[in-house]
Formats: C-alpha cells, structure tokens, sequence
C-alpha cells in the first residue's frame, strides 16, 4: 500500500487480488479529501499516480462494469 506521505510506490495493481484491489481503492478515495488539502505537493502528486494507477486496473479488469443510470447525466437531470 502507498505510504501517507507517498515515499513508496505501493504493489503493483495488476499483482493484487479482486479483495485486495478494492480495498487499495476505498482506502485511496477514503484519504484524497485529507491529502488534497493538507499533504504536500510530492504527497498529492503520488496519490494522483496511485490513483490512476489503481483505477486503470479496475478499469482494464472490469470494462463493462455496472454503471448506475442516475450516475449518468442524462440521469441526474431526471427528478427523483
């Protein structure tokens, strides 16, 4: 996993199991709010690799993922 401070570079996605991705992930979004506004420039800079790092390989692996219509812009014009 990448350390707080983005020293180090984390496993690499595509060696990480189905589990183990999608707790790099909800880890990732849970601290981007805090590094955003407190870490430093190296910091943010390494989370956004990570991210598109770990996202890519959720992506490569799950191209055809569900996507929540409402999710969607012609969804969220859509009253509820």
């Amino acid at each position: 996993m990448t350390a707080d401070d983005g020293s180090t570079p984390g496993v690499d996605p595509r060696e990480l199991g189905e589990d183990s991705l999608l707790g790099e992930l909800e880890h990732l979004h849970d601290t981007r709010h805090v590094t955003f506004r407190h870490g430093s420039d190296d910091a943010l800079a390494a989370h956004d690799r990570r991210t598109r790092e770990l996202e890519g390989e959720y992506l490569r692996r799950h191209p055809e993922r569900e996507v929540d219509p409402a999710r969607t812009r012609q969804g969220a014009r859509h009253d509820t």
